[in-house]
């Protein structure tokens, strides 16, 4: 084990709080958005001596940075250059069409390898896997496949990208679903790395083709939010496949952050390297930080960057925090709890307050379903006081399309007390996995 995870939280709270004083001097001197803001408030940015202090300054809101990215970059010539070259920009989406730049540099890129390597110690990743890459090639450089090779090489692995994905640009360098299984197959990989809905779409493809997946031990996902019901029917295939393990690694982060590791599945994300960022769950009116066990938004600041830099940055998401050791592999330090929550995601359609998390849930576990979109949205779009419709988008291969609808209704009447309409589309009208977005698979269009 790292032996920060062995020292008390006390020790590791001073370590933040030493960093934490050293970022927050650099911002006063070279962070555009954060000098204004704080000369705009009158806040003394030396007056914070410690992590517990931070509730004194205000909550960054992720449209903040995505209306001036720019702003969001330290500027200070004076560093090594190290600290000031820029190694690569990597661009993070919500669900706006246009993206938004994160700028890291060389030390920033250090930071990701040694958070990295944290990972894949928690999460079990070997030097010796094998990393399929099935993350689609996108016509901005995201995240989640540029960081797919760093975090193999601070493991040691060796990784192979399978690019699929919407052909886009001039030299047809994207390949099939079918490619992608036949280089599973070929290399003989052991983790398979992407978002669930493809991966099990390539699961289900090796399925049907009879492709050799003994080799895989461990399903690494992110990218878009999973549930028990979608890991669970990962672990299904992977079953069939008689493959080798059927592990689920459900990794959470993001592009500002970096991932969170699991040390088992279904456990906490630890914060793999707590003096690199420091994690508080705060009410998002007041920005006030809530105690331990106690649900609210997730605020991150960082510690140690030199590009983007983010000083309570609120994620989106509702979650708790442990900071008690961990009952699974006995680590200090900070735990994000699930459930994890998009802040908006209750809604209520024809009188009936909805978790989209568990009608996701119900229909993500059928077999039959490739690709699925929930809608709300009026019966009448020109009629603002039309009555509400509950619509599932489905791409499938089945051939009995009448019954599925009739179980997809069923299941969702039984799952939130409202019954959809069905309708069949092609899965690419779904949800593009080489576009610039996250998939969108519950939208309220009212």
């Amino acid at each position: 084990m790292t032996p920060i995870f062995g020292q008390s939280n006390a020790a590791i709270e001073q370590l933040q709080s030493d960093r934490l004083r050293a970022m927050l001097a650099l911002c006063a001197r070279g962070h555009p958005w954060y000098r204004r803001q704080w000369q705009e408030l009158n806040i003394d940015v030396a007056q914070i001596a410690t992590v517990a202090d931070l509730e004194r300054l205000p909550l960054t809101r992720k449209q903040d940075m995505m209306l001036s990215p720019e702003e969001f970059r330290l500027r200070l010539p004076d560093l090594p250059l190290h600290e000031r070259v820029l190694w690569e920009v990597i661009y993070t989406t919500g669900t706006s069409a246009e993206p938004t730049p994160v700028y890291n540099t060389t030390h920033d890129y250090h930071a990701y390898l040694l958070q990295s390597a944290r990972v894949a110690e928690i999460s079990g990743i070997r030097e010796t896997d094998v990393i399929a890459n099935l993350f689609p090639l996108t016509p901005a450089p995201m995240g989640a496949f540029i960081r797919s090779a760093t975090n193999a090489y601070a493991a040691g692995a060796t990784i192979f990208a399978a690019l699929p994905g919407a052909k886009h640009g001039a030299f047809d360098v994207h390949r099939s679903l079918d490619q992608a299984v036949r280089s599973i197959a070929l290399h003989r990989a052991t983790i398979l790395w992407g978002v669930p809905s493809f991966i099990r779409r390539v699961l289900l493809r090796a399925i049907e083709s009879g492709s050799d997946f003994k080799s895989v031990r461990m399903c690494a996902i992110t990218g878009e939010a999973s549930s028990p019901a979608m890991r669970e029917e990962i672990r299904r295939c992977l079953r069939e496949l008689g493959a080798q393990g059927a592990t689920v690694f459900d990794r959470y982060g993001s592009t500002e952050l970096g991932a969170f590791a699991q040390c088992c599945e279904d456990s906490g994300w630890h914060n793999p390297a707590p003096e690199i960022q420091f994690h508080e769950v705060v009410d998002p009116d007041t920005g006030r930080r809530l105690p331990d066990g106690e649900r609210g938004a997730l605020a991150v600041t960082h510690l140690d960057r030199r590009g983007t830099v983010l000083i309570r940055f609120l994620v989106g998401d509702m979650v708790s925090m442990d900071r008690s050791p961990c009952p699974h592999c006995g680590r200090n330090g900070d735990r994000i709890i699930g459930p994890i929550v998009r802040a908006k995601d209750l809604v209520k359609v024809k009188g009936m307050l909805i978790n989209p998390a568990v009608l996701l849930d119900t229909l993500q576990s059928l077999p039959e379903v490739d690709e699925l979109q929930v809608v709300v949205q009026r019966m009448d779009a020109q009629d603002e006081f039309s009555m509400d419709e509950l619509l599932v988008r489905l791409a499938t291969n089945s051939t009995d399309r009448e019954q599925l609808a009739g179980v997809i209704a069923d299941r969702v009447q039984d799952a939130v007390r409202v019954r959809p309409r069905v309708e069949f589309a092609a899965a690419l009208d779904i949800y593009d996995p080489s576009s610039q977005t996250k998939a969108l698979r519950f939208v309220d269009k009212r």
